[in-house]
């Protein structure tokens, strides 16, 4: 099952709620209070997030954070890469070179790295200001050119 973890879930609904307010401060207990998270989640979150440099923060009495760069500029990829534990791949081949005992004789590792690549390419062209309104049709005709393959499937 292809799945995020609930922290890069969590992640997501943070930067997509401050990306629906791009010139406020959110405080810890103000983004705790209004997605109904638990203060330790949300710091932990903002904490990686700042680590990838997309959220900054701003210390003091009105401090808090926000985005470190403009919506637009923030893909879903640079998102799930911020804030899950292991690099991207929808198999441990296709993540990391040489963690399998049969890679070298493998028939259907490359095939596994084409996919990912697809994937990976569409996580790429989604951006945090598609998160916070749905997707337009011009995005998900995007999407759908590059995610199509080179040998057509038929449904049975």
């Amino acid at each position: 099952m292809l799945r995020v973890s609930k922290l890069t879930d969590y992640g997501t609904l943070v930067l997509t709620h401050m990306a629906g307010f791009p010139d406020h401060l959110f405080s810890v207990a103000e983004l705790t209070q209004i997605l109904h998270l638990n203060a330790p989640t949300i710091s932990k979150v903002l904490k990686a997030l700042g680590r990838h440099e997309l959220v900054s923060s701003v210390r003091g009495a009105r401090g808090g954070y926000a985005l470190a760069r403009p919506a637009t500029q923030i893909s879903v990829a640079q998102i799930i890469d911020a804030l899950e534990d292991q690099p991207f791949g929808l198999t441990e081949c296709s993540a990391t070179a040489g963690t399998c005992d049969i890679e070298g004789d493998c028939r259907i590792r490359a095939n596994w790295q084409r996919i990912n690549t697809v994937v990976r390419r569409v996580l790429d062209d989604v951006c945090l200001a598609d998160m916070v309104e749905p997707l337009p049709l011009a995005t998900e005709a995007r999407m759908v050119r590059h995610a199509t393959p080179a040998i057509k499937c038929t449904p049975q």
